[in-house]
Order: C-alpha cells, then sequence, then structure tokens
C-alpha cells in the first residue's frame, strides 16, 4: 500500500516511518513532487490536519494522511495549540518558540501542558481520524538535544527527562504522534488483512 504523508518536515517523517510497517510503502510531499507550503488556516488542529490531507488528495489523486500537532498549556489557556509552529512568529523557529514559552512561564507553578496529535486519513474516498494525546509539564529550561520542536522542554508524565532526552524508540512509544500513528497503523493494518 502507497501512502502519502502530507509533511515537509524531515523529522516527523523519519519517526513516522519508523513507526509503520513495511508493507505500506510512505511517500513524502517531496516523492510527490509537492513544494507547495498548504496554508494551516484553521482554528483547530483537526481543521488542519483536514485542510493538509485533503490538499493532496484533491490536488494529486492520491491516498494521504497528514497530522497537526500542538503543544497546549494549562496556564496558557492551551495556547500556543494550534499555533505551536509559528508561536514566535512565521519563521516557525523551535528555538524562538520555546524561548517565548519559557519566558512566559517565568514564575508559574501551574507547568502542566498535554502534546496532541491528530491525524486525518483518507483512503479510498473515505476520511478517518485518530487522536493522540500525552501529559506532561514544561520545565524552566531546555533538557536534551534530541527530537524537534518543543522537545527539549516537555517532561511526560512518569518519566525524569524530556522528550529531548529520551532515546527516539522511547519518545515514539509514548509520544502523542506515537499513540495516533498506532491508531492509524491497527487501522490500515485490518484494512489491508
Amino acid at each position: 500500500m502507497k501512502l502519502v504523508f502530507a509533511t515537509h518536515n524531515d523529522h516527523k517523517l523519519k519517526e513516522v516511518q519508523q513507526l509503520l510497517p513495511e508493507s505500506i510503502e510512505l511517500l513524502s510531499l517531496k516523492d510527490i513532487q509537492c513544494y507547495d507550503e498548504i496554508p494551516e488556516t484553521g482554528k483547530t488542529l483537526e481543521e488542519n490536519a483536514k485542510i493538509k490531507a485533503d490538499f493532496v488528495t484533491q490536488t494529486y489523486g492520491l491516498d494521504c494522511f497528514s497530522d497537526d500537532t500542538g503543544l497546549l498549556v494549562d496556564v496558557l489557556n492551551g495556547n500556543p495549540g494550534v499555533y505551536s509552529a509559528r508561536y514566535a512568529g512565521e519563521q516557525k523557529n523551535a528555538k524562538e518558540n520555546m524561548a517565548k514559552l519559557l519566558k512566559e512561564m517565568e514564575g508559574e507553578k501551574n507547568r502542566n501542558a498535554h502534546f496532541k496529535t491528530v491525524i486525518h486519513l483518507n483512503l479510498q474516498g473515505q476520511s478517518h481520524r485518530f487522536n493522540g494525546i500525552v501529559e506532561g509539564t514544561i520545565t524552566t529550561k531546555e533538557h536534551g538535544s534530541g527530537g524537534f520542536g518543543y522537545d527539549p522542554i516537555f517532561k511526560p508524565e512518569g518519566f525524569t527527562q524530556t522528550f529531548g532526552e529520551l532515546p527516539p524508540e522511547t519518545k515514539n512509544a509514548i509520544s502523542h504522534r506515537g499513540r495516533a500513528i498506532e491508531k492509524l497503523v491497527n487501522f490500515l493494518k485490518n484494512k489491508t488483512l
């Protein structure tokens, strides 16, 4: 089975490739010669994931899935949320995003947050949605250089290390994206049996 993952993010692509069974050939936007920056104009993670998947399916006629992920911080009323990637501006700089978030949380006792991933799948003319959530806390400074995005300042519940410090296989097993992808993979396995 061939499936397009609607992303230009090589980190995400690699992370997802490690989770999918070998029977699924994962294609990136580059693989299908799509270099467009698909506009994420939705007000929710669900809307953005659907916009991206629909763009590929309608433009290229291919089965596709896309994700949108947000970091939702309790004390910031769920921000940065849908704006996580461009929290500090349209340049989408992870270091600047983390710096802005840490500055806004200076002195805050409540550091609870969660990552949420929404996957929208267009397959054989039907749409499906899968969610994954991981609870945790925001640290007061960066720890580790692994992962991407907010990983160095997010400590998942039950762990003493941030996503930036955990080995990739551990992060993938417990992460929001890992949980959403697991639901997607289980669905696809049942479809291909």
